[in-house]
């Protein structure tokens, strides 16, 4: 098995690049980035000092060559599509500290230090303004802006990306995307673990009493229930619920949305678990009925499918009590199916549901990607692209693993 694992691990990793660069080139290609808002946002608003406003009826300010270019250095936009993607991974150097200088000017590059780049013929030297001694450290190098200046520009490399847990930061929120995602992720990763689990163990018990009771009214009556939760999107099902049960017009049996009550620190540890079970009835419920029908559905056919088999009939035909036959016999292969689906499922719960945290007001991983993809907020959307490709991997492996321990037609070779 570990052999196995290992190969599928090794596996992962081209599947994770492939995954990551096909969406990281896609939403740098496509129009109407957090560059292009900035910079109509700054020239609708004026564009600060320096801006030259044309006198033409209907026209905009006309944004200095120096803001554009801060613009595109601060979004990584300066360098080729081709050096992007290795920055962002952080295999490839990115340029932090950078500062435009003139050749013999003093440059303030913070902390009290000035720095002077002196000019020897095509060779840059930089040195500390007040010692004249040469300074390590720094690069330099000459480039021109999108007007065709000649500019010098100083700077650090430095090494640091989703490989270095450096996921940038969020220019909607101004603060790191980590830090978003650690106050974000257990939420939704709560909910996603309580409705995976609720799911499996009541669909699964549904589904074997319906391929049981096959053709009785009680499997008439469950299928209609079924279908027509299928047929019920979940956030408008939260909707109703929030409607018909929560607070205000409804019966008011729970509350309005949000995921803990506002006095959650100051209760005791049995109290908090009643706080989180009273808040998360109706959301879980929502949750859990995006695959309540298709799990229950797959568990009856894929039973029914095995009791009709010739080996069952031989099990019978021994003596074995029916609860034996179907629990011991039957069941074995009648969850392969399950098991195949189990890593896409997973990934369904963990990647979160906007809607549903819309409805609910859940301040989870989905509302904050929805939130991200309509802002242009990358280092969000990318960061998000770096989880759900994480768990589908993992959901697949786990997924693999136990269809190997469950089928004994597959072996780990």
């Amino acid at each position: 098995m570990a052999v196995y694992i290992l190969r599928r691990l090794l596996l992962a990793i081209p599947t994770f690049f492939g995954c990551t660069l096909v969406v990281f080139v896609i939403v740098q290609l496509a129009p109407g980035g957090p560059l292009e808002e900035e910079l109509r946002a700054l020239k609708m608003g004026g564009g600060g000092e320096g801006a030259v406003v044309s006198q033409t009826a209907g026209s905009v300010t006309q944004l200095p060559q120096d803001v554009v270019d801060a613009m595109k250095e601060f979004y990584g936009f300066d360098e080729p599509l081709w050096k992007r993607y290795p920055i962002w991974l952080g295999i490839y150097p990115r340029k932090v500290d950078r500062f435009v200088v003139q050749p013999g000017v003093p440059r303030n590059i913070g902390e009290g230090k000035k720095i002077v780049v002196k000019q020897t013929g095509t060779q840059l030297i930089i040195t500390d303004a007040e010692t004249n001694q040469t300074v390590s450290g720094w690069s330099v190098r000459f480039y021109k802006n999108d007007k065709g200046e000649d500019k010098i520009q100083i700077y650090k490399e430095k090494f640091s990306g989703i490989l270095t847990l450096d996921f940038g930061k969020s220019h909607k929120y101004n603060e790191p995307v980590l830090n978003l995602i650690k106050s974000r992720l257990p939420v939704s990763i709560q909910f996603g673990i309580i409705s995976l689990i609720l799911t499996y163990t009541f669909c699964v018990y549904l589904g074997i009493q319906k391929a049981i009771k096959h053709g009785s009214p009680f499997d008439f009556a469950s299928s209609a229930i079924v279908f027509v939760g299928y047929s019920i999107p979940g956030w408008a099902l939260g909707a109703v619920m929030l409607v018909a049960l929560g607070g205000g017009s409804g019966i008011g049996w729970f509350p309005l949305g949000g995921f803990q009550g506002p006095d959650y620190d100051q209760l005791t540890f049995l109290s908090k678990i009643g706080d989180r079970i009273y808040y998360f009835v109706l959301p879980t419920i929502a949750y859990c009925i995006a695959a309540f029908a298709t799990t229950t559905i797959l568990m009856k056919n894929s039973l029914l499918e095995n009791l009709s088999q010739d080996y069952i009939r031989t099990a019978f035909a021994k003596g074995l009590k029916e609860r034996r036959v179907i629990w011991v016999h039957a069941m074995r292969n009648s969850i392969i199916p399950l098991a195949a689906n189990f890593g896409s499922i997973i990934g369904i719960f963990l990647a979160s549901n906007y809607l549903i945290e819309r409805v609910f007001n859940i301040q989870g991983i989905g509302k904050l990607s929805f939130e991200a993809l309509l802002s242009r907020d990358y280092s969000i959307l990318f960061t998000f692209t770096v989880l759900t490709t994480i768990v589908s991997l993992l959901g697949a492996l786990i997924s693999d693993m136990i269809l190997a321990t469950v089928d004994p037609r597959i072996r780990f070779k």
